[in-house]
């Protein structure tokens, strides 16, 4: 239950520091926050099915798009179709859904779900506080702050763990805070210095570890005729151990790699959502395809 002195961290610091009418701005998505949180303790303390784990994430999601309209309109740089509201909201509901829960997928290595985190929200606030958002800014400061505090405990040998109440929480706020940045980067005038052409191509690269962990085990499961939320030892931090790595390698090493694709997204700033996503996935299986080479070739060796 490590999310919970980050969560407090959190909010002690927004308290004490952000403005009373950024407060009441967000007001309803820290409400929203709260649930998640108190979803994950309850998870915590007394497991929860996988079903109606996944049916109680659907109030704060609801929540945020109802109340915040935080939500994905449209296919934006792809091509030009605004989404009916019904498919609005069933879409971002799913994306929602999805960011919150492979972010828990990936907290199987000590420190490694709270060093992705660090890694999304760190890009995620500076491009924020860059382009003039900056009470949103500053509430994701406050996260790493957190976050920051709590990874100082949780590496290997860690003496506390996020679990499910750090885990789902954040989650849920880098899924907010990606479709925020989604629509932002859309909206900025063309030609603005901080505007990236391909605004879901960017949020690919950002999210690029957990996505990218989440599809392949999910992905394997169907084939393997199993249910997608039924735990395995088929993730990718899982390969990098079997490959000869130890805990710490493992975390640098997709560390790295989220990096490197933040670099990437950056380089290809100003060329389309084709090219960028196209890029990323096929950098992603390349990565996929060397570290299972990797594990398989050490496990025949022993």
């Amino acid at each position: 239950m490590g999310g919970i002195p980050l969560f407090l961290g959190a909010v002690f610091a927004l308290v004490i520091w952000l403005p009373q009418e950024a407060s009441f701005e967000y007001k309803y998505l820290f409400g929203a926050l709260s649930i998640m949180f108190v979803i994950g303790l309850r998870d915590d303390l007394i497991p929860l099915k996988p079903i109606y784990k996944l049916l109680s994430q659907l109030i704060p999601a609801l929540m945020v798009i109802y109340l915040c309209e935080i939500r994905l309109d449209s296919f934006y740089e792809i091509f030009d179709w605004q989404f009916p509201e019904i498919f609005a909201w069933i879409i971002t509901v799913f994306v929602i859904i999805v960011i919150t829960n492979s972010i828990n997928l990936i907290d199987g290595l000590d420190g490694l779900a709270g060093s992705i985190s660090f890694i999304i929200l760190s890009s995620l606030a500076v491009w924020f506080y860059l382009t003039g958002h900056f009470y949103f800014s500053f509430i994701i400061f406050a996260f790493l702050g957190g976050i920051a505090s709590f990874l100082w405990f949780n590496w290997q040998p860690s003496k506390i763990f996020m679990g499910d109440t750090g885990a789902l929480l954040m989650g849920f706020f880098q899924a907010c805070a990606i479709i925020l940045f989604i629509n932002s980067n859309y909206n900025l005038e063309p030609g603005a210095s901080f505007k990236f052409t391909s605004s879901i191509g960017t949020a690919v690269c950002i999210l690029i570890i957990p996505l990218m962990d989440t599809l392949r085990v999910f992905i394997i499961r169907v084939f393997q005729s199993k249910s997608p939320f039924t735990a395995d030892n088929n993730h990718i931090h899982h390969l990098l151990i079997k490959a000869g790595l130890d805990h710490g390698k493992s975390v640098v090493v997709l560390v790295v790699v989220n990096i490197a694709f933040l670099t990437l997204a950056i380089l290809l700033k100003e060329y389309g959502t084709l090219l960028l996503i196209s890029a990323a996935l096929l950098l992603s299986l390349a990565f996929i395809a060397v570290v299972y080479i990797a594990s398989k070739a050490k496990s025949q060796k022993t």
